[in-house]
């Protein structure tokens, strides 16, 4: 038993030998890439040992003295955090339960059309938001919805005696925030779920559409079943990032007067680091990651689990 295990060990090893010298040459194409993700993504991580340190500039990550946890300790115990951790879970939480299902019920409208000049007008007015960054969709919504703004403008005309601050009130702007959000993210999410219902097969719906049932039955009882496992992906990759609340689109709409319900790790992170608390920012930078990764185990755990017992694997 032993000998077979490492004679097909030895087989695996020489056939990936052969496999990397016939192809060297396309191998090669890996190197720049496999070299940008070393120098930006892994040897940044040396970084880390910021939080556990008291960093000065002066004396470097390795020159510092080791303080252990009492970064994160002091990070806990401080007053803002608690309203910060809120903030970003409260923001975190609405965007998902609104952001989520949106690309899935347009991509399912946009199933539906199937006049294809308006089907591409649709689909392409939906994505452009996504190519703006939100210094220029900041701008255009602050300048729409200002005092003095379209939208003001508007209800004014319907009747509104006031003007309304949407810029000041910590309601209208979370309200905003979501609803800004949707229109920038909707219709570059459908891409992917587009792309699983066009994977369908078309047999199915035949066969349903034999037996009677009607297009509602077939997107309830067909479609949404068939692309439940892309659905499922991209829900545990949106909960990896739980705590990213959005900072280009928070950072570019709001202002101090809405940091009670707006100020979320990401703006709380750059203060830090802007009045030279590189050991505090980082420790929260940190801890935010540490809680995404274990959103995404626990979620794809669940996904598991919920899965096995729908196949009767006990």
């Amino acid at each position: 038993m032993i000998m077979t295990k490492k004679y097909t060990s030895y087989k695996i090893k020489k056939s990936s030998f052969i496999g990397i010298k016939k192809h060297w040459q396309l191998l090669l194409f890996l190197l720049p890439g496999l070299i940008a993700l070393i120098l930006f993504n892994y040897l940044p991580m040396g970084g880390i040992l910021v939080a556990f340190k008291d960093y000065r500039i002066r004396d470097g990550i390795f020159g510092s003295d080791w303080v252990g946890f009492a970064n994160f300790q002091k990070m806990f115990t401080g007053m803002e955090f608690p309203r910060i951790l809120k903030n970003t879970i409260v923001i975190s939480f609405l965007k998902l339960i609104t952001s989520f299902p949106a690309p899935i019920i347009l991509a399912l409208l946009l199933n539906e059309i199937h006049n294809s000049k308006i089907k591409k007008c649709v689909q392409t007015i939906s994505y452009l938001p996504h190519f703006f960054s939100w210094i220029i969709l900041g701008n255009i919504f602050t300048m729409l919805f200002s005092i003095e703004g379209p939208v003001n403008s508007v209800l004014k005309m319907l009747g509104l005696n006031e003007s309304i601050a949407f810029f000041k009130s910590e309601g209208w702007f979370i309200f905003l925030l979501i609803v800004t959000n949707i229109y920038q993210t909707v219709g570059w999410g459908t891409i992917i779920y587009l792309a699983a219902i066009s994977g369908i097969d078309n047999s199915l719906i035949e066969a349903a559409t034999i037996d009677g049932a009607g297009r509602f039955k077939q997107v309830i009882h067909i479609i949404i079943p068939t692309i439940m496992p892309t659905v499922t992906t991209v829900l545990i990759l949106n909960l990896g990032g739980i705590l990213n609340a959005g900072f280009d689109q928070i950072y570019n709409l709001y202002n101090p007067t809405l940091y009670n319900v707006a100020d979320i790790i990401d703006t709380y992170v750059l203060r830090q680091l802007s009045e030279n608390n590189y050991s505090i920012g980082t420790a929260v930078g940190l801890f935010k990651s540490v809680v995404g990764l274990i959103f995404v185990f626990a979620t794809n755990k669940i996904v598991n689990k919920l899965s096995d017992d729908e196949m009767g694997i006990m």
